[in-house]
């Protein structure tokens, strides 16, 4: 029997979880189409999990029928539709290996009325049906971190059936079809795509986009791979400064911050309440490693450091685990 976690406006189900706080968005709620790690990328960067099953195929991984009962069932109260400014849809791996992506889309733009979003790597853009499912989108951000082959592979680590040159060419297409709104994602790892060559290579390809935002990126939370580290700070601003002069009419924006110059890299309440809290910070650290600021931005414990002492046990126990990152540390779901 399928369950929902409430704690006021925040909802965890199997397949919708906030509405949260997202700096790009609003007030969101995430609509997550994939039950596992279903992806035709492992990148090495990924704060979610290593992809279970790396694959180019689509298919109705999980029942088209079930996300759509949950989404009935979420907007059955009507009041909830006030809480949130934009639906983003998104997945564990890549939402639009979903076969159902195209008919859910439609669903949530005549059930909500809201604004639809969607996360996407962008590799299935190759797609003429993809591409034409994704324009019922109000907003696409896809990621395109390295135009260059050996940084694209090093980074994130296609399955055999992606040919980049093919991936740029679709994401090209798409970006000139598509009539919403389209940002493009950029992530940089130190080392691995931030080289001269690797910005001029992206920008040879912005030259031929039209996008509405670029918005650079870097390794933030703790990644899949310990190598993989962020940028320093000085160079992320350095290739936003050129970005911006070279692509003066579309906006830059910073989505995190670099390492610092001299950074070595990584190395409430009580009772049944404070069981109910736990049991919702667990749902939110099974999606994403959070920090004890992250949480207690969400959840209003009081301060980070009680965060702290509701998570000790959890620690102790093995249920969650604790992993150093950048000098913060994050605590991370344990699969069992």
């Amino acid at each position: 029997m399928q369950r929902a976690i409430n704690r006021g406006q925040l909802t965890f189900m199997n397949h919708i979880f906030g509405p949260v706080n997202s700096r790009r968005l609003g007030r969101s709620l995430g609509i997550d189409l994939l039950s596992e790690k279903i992806c035709n990328l492992n990148c090495i960067y990924c704060e979610v999990a290593a992809t279970t099953r790396l694959t180019c195929e689509r298919s109705e991984y999980v029942p088209t029928a079930d996300i759509i009962a949950e989404i009935d069932r979420y907007f059955s109260d009507a009041d909830r539709l006030t809480e949130i400014d934009v639906v983003t849809v998104t997945a564990s791996g890549e939402p639009t290996l979903h076969s159902g992506f195209g008919e859910i889309l439609a669903h949530l733009k005549a059930k909500t009325g809201k604004p639809v979003a969607v996360l996407t790597n962008g590799t299935t853009l190759t797609d003429k049906q993809v591409r034409q499912e994704l324009a019922l989108a109000d907003v696409v951000i896809p990621s395109l971190d390295s135009a260059r082959e050996e940084s694209f592979r090093k980074l994130d680590r296609p399955a055999s059936c992606i040919d980049l040159s093919k991936v740029i060419d679709g994401l090209v297409e798409f970006s000139h079809e598509y009539k919403g709104k389209l940002w493009l994602e950029i992530l940089f790892a130190q080392g691995i795509n931030d080289s001269a060559a690797d910005v001029e290579a992206l920008q040879d390809v912005l030259d031929r986009l039209r996008v509405d935002r670029i918005q650079l990126n870097t390794v933030a939370r703790p990644p899949l791979l310990a190598y993989a580290q962020p940028v320093l700070e000085y160079r992320l601003q350095e290739i936003a400064t050129l970005l911006r002069k070279r692509n003066p009419d579309c906006p830059v924006d910073l989505l995190a911050q670099g390492a610092p110059t001299n950074d070595t890299g990584a190395s409430g309440g009580k009772g049944q309440e404070q069981t109910e809290v736990l049991d919702e910070i667990i749902q939110m650290l099974k999606r994403r490693p959070c920090t004890a600021a992250d949480i207690n931005k969400i959840f209003h414990c009081g301060d980070p450091e009680k965060v702290e002492q509701y998570l000790a046990p959890l620690v102790r126990s093995g249920r969650i685990h604790t992993r150093s990152h950048e000098d913060r540390l994050y605590y991370v779901f344990h699969e069992e």
